[in-house]
């Protein structure tokens, strides 16, 4: 992985998910290496450089941070909760992505300094649809060389 290349970091406990996810953004033109965080935990983890994530070479700081909102033990919102507090760490672009739409769990998140909640469609069209839409907006304004 060349250090230069601008690392998209993925946090979503389910291997189901995390396997869909990969094809989908990569599927939507997605040419930045992805990392994927096993949870909110690994994924504090990772923004950190602990333990396994020593290796700044192997796994650099993301560009962006892709946060499921339904994890077990450290959600998505926890995450952006301890985020808040660590240095280097506000600049970050945060996107929440959750099956749900509670008004609630929304509002929280950009409380919580979350740039967008996106709400993850039924269908893998419609998924497939909203990582090209992103990945469109985000070449555009974080991306761009």
């Amino acid at each position: 992985m060349n250090n230069a290349e601008p690392v998209v970091l993925i946090a979503d406990d389910g291997q189901t998910d995390q396997g869909e996810l990969r094809s989908v953004f990569q599927g939507a033109g997605f040419s930045q290496p992805l990392q994927f965080a096993r949870g909110g935990d690994d994924a504090m983890a990772y923004l950190r450089g602990d333990g396994d994530y020593r290796n700044r070479a192997q796994f650099p700081l993301p560009c962006i941070l892709v946060l499921d909102v339904e994890m077990l033990r450290k959600n998505g919102h926890d995450v952006l909760a301890w985020q808040e507090g660590q240095p280097g760490q506000t600049r970050l672009p945060v996107y929440l992505l959750s099956a749900a739409s509670r008004p609630e769990d929304i509002e929280r998140a950009y409380d919580l300094g979350a740039h967008a909640y996106l709400v993850k469609p039924c269908t893998l069209d419609a998924l497939d649809q909203m990582a090209k839409q992103l990945f469109s907006w985000l070449k555009t304004n974080r991306l761009a060389a």
